[in-house]
């Protein structure tokens, strides 16, 4: 696998790292969740350099996560907003939030809490299955080739009736 070629790759994960796989895209995209959009607010929260943010913001519009919304004409200048495809990436955020407050947060506990809206409970993100509702854990799910493999490639590791231990 090469880096640059990842987009090109039969794995959703090597696809979907190649747009976010970064640290910076993903600090800006936790940083959209939290309703930042303009450059400058990202550049000041983030303390990347100017170059590096314009860079990542490119690549996060040409993929179609964010889109640039003008909201002043003398200078020039854009919000960046989440698209639906952005908006999609929620989950994984939420997973990569409650893994840091499982295994990354110190005895004071965790530095931000989440509140559903609707019932006003702070919460953990649970993974369910799509049909039966039922919780989800990595030992529970089987792997196996989808529409979209590649039949020259290497069989997945973990094929279907596997586990992991």
């Amino acid at each position: 696998m090469k880096w640059d070629n990842l987009d090109e790759e039969p794995c959703s994960v090597a696809r979907t790292v190649s747009v976010i796989g970064d640290r910076w895209s993903l600090l800006i995209l936790r940083d959209c969740f939290r309703r930042i959009r303009r450059f400058d607010e990202f550049q000041s929260r983030l303390g990347i350099t100017r170059h590096l943010l314009a860079e990542r913001l490119k690549k996060l519009v040409r993929h179609g996560v964010l889109r640039r919304v003008p909201y002043q004409d003398r200078p020039k200048r854009y919000e960046y907003i989440l698209t639906q495809k952005g908006l999609d990436l929620h989950p994984i955020m939420m997973s990569i939030v409650h893994w840091g407050d499982v295994h990354m947060s110190d005895e004071r506990g965790r530095p931000v809490l989440h509140q559903h809206k609707t019932c006003g409970h702070d919460f953990d993100p649970v993974m369910t299955c799509s049909v039966c509702n039922e919780p989800l854990s990595a030992k529970e799910v089987h792997v196996h080739p989808g529409p979209g493999a590649d039949p020259s490639r290497q069989p997945l590791p973990l094929q279907t009736g596997q586990a992991l231990d």
